[in-house]
């Protein structure tokens, strides 16, 4: 008898048929954007989504762009923040929260991302990190929301020539491009498709969790703002609904402790109006009507303080 392994006796049972070999079901050719980790990430159970903040240092301007390239699947956004093609060339990316990064690496042809990072922060929550000039982290690192990563550029695969950007994605889970979520910073979802939004990734301490807007009330809109130093920000508003001013200061620092905070609206030829003492998150609102009017206005924080002349008239 054939095909016996040695050292094994021979059965008087006949032999049973081979049974046929199955067919291997077919694999469906992974999308090239959706690129394999170069590490495993380490197993997370939680799937809350992270705190994601702006991919940029504390403090700077960035406008996002969903809908500037016919290459965008979905919630992707482009960001630049400067006044020409190559403004941004060089400047720093921050991780937008906390994780593991599983690719740090050049994409060569495989996609158009060129130098890429991708940072796991588990649960299923991924971000990308795309046409990095340079890369500054390695695959396995464990990152810091507000590290650097590397420097906005604009390498692509060869022969696609495109300008300085930084390509941004949030997704959740797999299946590309249906888990491209929309991307939150600091609590509040982008303004799909375009819009300019202030970093306050890693910018020190607590976050304020007061605005102007939601001091004020609705129908206000910010007209113009004030830094006081480092402390705070005072903001003018107005509501063209009703034709009032508003005026609110917001602090920076010393959150939830009450210190000296001021906001005052004076319009012209009228008495000033004051909010003064010591509050733990903003002085205001000071609302006034000033339809066809100029105003002072103005506000401290501790030491720091603003006062301006008499403007936005009309």
């Amino acid at each position: 008898m054939c095909g016996l392994v040695a050292g094994q006796a021979a059965s008087a049972a006949p032999t049973p048929a081979p049974s046929a070999t199955p067919t291997a079901a077919p694999t469906s050719t992974p999308h090239p954007n959706d690129p394999p980790n170069t590490v495993d990430p380490p197993a997370v159970t939680t799937l809350a989504a992270p705190s994601f903040q702006l991919p940029f240092p504390c403090g700077q301007s960035w406008t996002g762009n969903s809908s500037g390239s016919s290459a965008h699947q979905s919630y992707e956004i482009d960001f630049n923040r400067g006044s020409t093609a190559n403004a941004d060339l060089g400047d720093t990316v921050s991780a937008a929260a906390a994780g593991t990064v599983v690719i740090s690496a050049h994409q060569g042809s495989t996609n158009g991302y060129g130098n890429l990072v991708k940072i796991d922060h588990g649960g299923g929550w991924t971000s990308y990190y795309a046409h990095l000039n340079s890369r500054s982290v390695a695959a396995g690192a464990s990152v810091k929301q507000g590290q650097k990563l590397g420097t906005l550029g604009n390498t692509s695969k060869p022969g696609n020539n495109i300008s300085p950007h930084l390509h941004f994605e949030v997704r959740q889970g797999t299946s590309y491009p249906a888990n491209i979520r929309k991307a939150v910073f600091n609590g509040v979802t982008f303004g799909y498709p375009n819009q300019t939004l202030t970093s306050k990734n890693s910018c020190g301490g607590a976050t304020n969790p007061h605005t102007a807007a939601s001091v004020c009330g609705s129908g206000y809109k910010v007209v113009d703002s004030a830094a006081l130093g480092t402390a705070g920000t005072a903001y003018l508003l107005y509501n063209s609904a009703n034709g009032n001013n508003c005026v609110a200061t917001i602090k920076k620092t010393s959150l939830g402790k009450a210190t000296a905070t001021s906001a005052y609206l004076e319009v012209q030829g009228k008495t000033r109006a004051t909010d003064s003492g010591n509050f733990a998150y903003y002085a205001g609102p000071v609302r006034a009507a000033a339809a066809g009017k100029c105003v002072k206005w103005g506000g401290k924080v501790g030491t720091s303080a603003y006062n301006s002349p008499f403007e936005h008239c009309g």
